[in-house]
């Protein structure tokens, strides 16, 4: 791809470039322009309206098992092109194969998993919610709740860590559920969301309408949504807090969905040894959470809670991870961490390292050795870099600043009431990993974090080779998280549907509700 390429966006059902020069996209190892991307001049409120009257009503015109059928061959079309997004994503986002696969294969696995969660639900058009209910003595009058697909479209504004796995984790549900998807993917890694969307485009899958990408600014997408749509956010708490006061949220009542920044935790038992085997794998995880997708992840580990007596056991063991972790062009093989997207994200990076600083000090510095075949002062890599504090209940920033690399900060616990109220200082965050051997500590731990996670993944030896990581998102379990994580909710199998429906009560005649059944089917979750 040359530099003068300008990405086309899909939007009202044919390809069109924006006006202007575009805004740059860079490979972060070399520091080369790969492409440009621009909305500027599109007519976004004609996309719009295409989307919501064509996408939308050929989408509602099928059953659920016909839609799970789309993501079906959705899922074969990008299995197809699975060496070009591999490609994509080392040049734009600076990730090694295995960090691409996280995003890349995840997002394919999601798209399979809700073809066959909604393969399973056959030929309904409505869900039903709960049983039906007497509305008085004579049971010939009832209610029951139903959920229909809301007659809108559902905007997605993706964040840039994931820019294959962001897209397919909601789209999957949404277009299972029949509702048109327009996805705005971050700028700076938009080339990997855009070639997807072309792929299944090319492909002639999805009915007209049902799949649009606009690549370069988001001015203008909001003003677009009118009360029976949806917008979902995956971002800064700064770019939220527009989202929620915009117009379209706060007055025309659009249903909105966050997930935004948190300062997920890692705990370990008290009770464990520093030649146990829970001591081991929280060393192990909390290595590979700081070093996967070079910590770029909104699931990564950034503080670690230990008893006091194992700090600097701790310190020492992660440490000794860290330093086997090679870094530069992800190009090379021997390279297990490739850059940060951005030389923006970088600055980002070091700017957050020297706020946390001053309230921790410095136990592991990768920056000590040289890059693998790149440039430093090109390159945008950092290397993993991990403090601690000794005394956390008289830390503040170091509970308020989440710094979005290859940075976590060790902390000593005097007590599991001390440790669980300093977890409950990251005012909520999207999980919380248990690391014990004992069933009894892990359940309680769960009961007493849950209601400020929206995951707890607790790692214990029995489950040590099939645990699916504490920053990996699987589909059947719910991925956000109250408070500064957003307050919203993606996934948790056919919960996820819910975001995409409309929830009503139809009181009618036994007998009619008889007939609405044929054509609907239960929500089970």
């Amino acid at each position: 791809m040359t530099t003068s390429t300008l990405l086309p966006n899909f939007l009202g059902g044919q390809w069109q470039s924006g006006t202007g020069a575009g805004t740059p996209l860079f490979d972060p190892v070399l520091g080369t322009e790969i492409a440009r991307v621009s909305s500027a001049g599109l007519d976004l409120a004609a996309g719009f309206a295409f989307a919501r009257e064509k996408g939308g009503k050929a989408l509602r015109a099928l059953s659920y098992g016909e839609r799970a059928g789309m993501l079906a061959a959705i899922v074969k079309v990008l299995q197809a092109h699975r060496d070009a997004y591999y490609e994509i994503a080392t040049a734009n986002s600076g990730t090694t194969t295995k960090d691409s696969a996280v995003d890349i294969d995840g997002g394919i696995f999601t798209l399979g998993y809700y073809a066959k969660q909604g393969e399973a639900l056959g030929s309904a058009r409505a869900l039903l919610d709960g049983e039906r209910l007497r509305m008085g003595k004579d049971p010939v009058f009832q209610t029951q709740h139903i959920l229909q697909p809301t007659h809108g479209v559902a905007l997605f504004i993706n964040a840039f860590n994931f820019p294959s796995w962001g897209l397919w984790e909601k789209a999957a549900p949404a277009l299972l559920s029949g509702v048109p998807v327009i996805v705005k993917p971050a700028t700076a890694t938009a080339w990997l969301t855009q070639r997807m969307v072309k792929d299944v485009i090319d492909a002639n899958i999805l009915p007209p309408g049902a799949l649009s990408v606009v690549c370069g600014s988001s001015a203008g997408l909001m003003d677009q949504l009118q009360p029976f749509d949806v917008v979902s956010f995956t971002g800064s708490a700064e770019t939220a807090r527009i989202i929620r006061s915009h117009p379209a949220v706060a007055e025309r009542s659009v249903r909105c969905n966050i997930e935004a920044d948190s300062l997920n935790s890692a705990l370990l038992d008290p009770a464990a040894t520093a030649d146990s085997e829970a001591f081991t794998l929280l060393v192990s995880e909390v290595a590979r959470e700081m070093t996967v997708k070079s910590g770029q992840k909104c699931t990564a580990i950034r503080r670690v809670f230990v008893p006091r007596a194992l700090f600097d056991a701790a310190a020492q063991a992660i440490g000794a991870k860290l330093a086997k972790t090679s870094v530069g062009n992800p190009r090379t093989e021997t390279v297990r961490m490739g850059s940060l997207v951005s030389q923006e994200q970088k600055a980002s990076v070091i700017e957050g390292i020297a706020k946390l600083r001053a309230e921790a000090e410095l136990l592991f510095d990768g920056g000590s050795a040289a890059l693998v075949d790149a440039d430093a002062k090109v390159a945008a890599c950092v290397a993993p870099v991990l403090l601690g504090s000794r005394e956390p209940t008289k830390a503040k920033v170091l509970h308020e600043v989440e710094v979005f690399g290859p940075v976590a900060t060790l902390m000593a616990y005097d007590s599991i009431e001390q440790a669980y109220g300093l977890i409950r200082r990251g005012e909520g965050s999207l999980v919380c990993s248990v690391f014990s051997a004992d069933p009894t500590f892990t359940a309680s731990a769960a009961l007493e974090l849950g209601s400020a996670h929206g995951r707890v993944h607790a790692i214990s030896p029995d489950v040590a080779a099939s645990q699916t990581g504490h920053g990996n998102v699987m589909p059947m379990s719910l991925h956000g998280g109250p408070g500064r994580a957003g307050g919203g909710e993606e996934l948790g199998g056919l919960r996820a549907l819910g975001f995409y429906h409309r929830r009503s009560a139809v009181q009618a005649s036994s007998a009619a509700l008889d007939v609405l059944a044929t054509s609907a089917v239960p929500f089970s979750v």
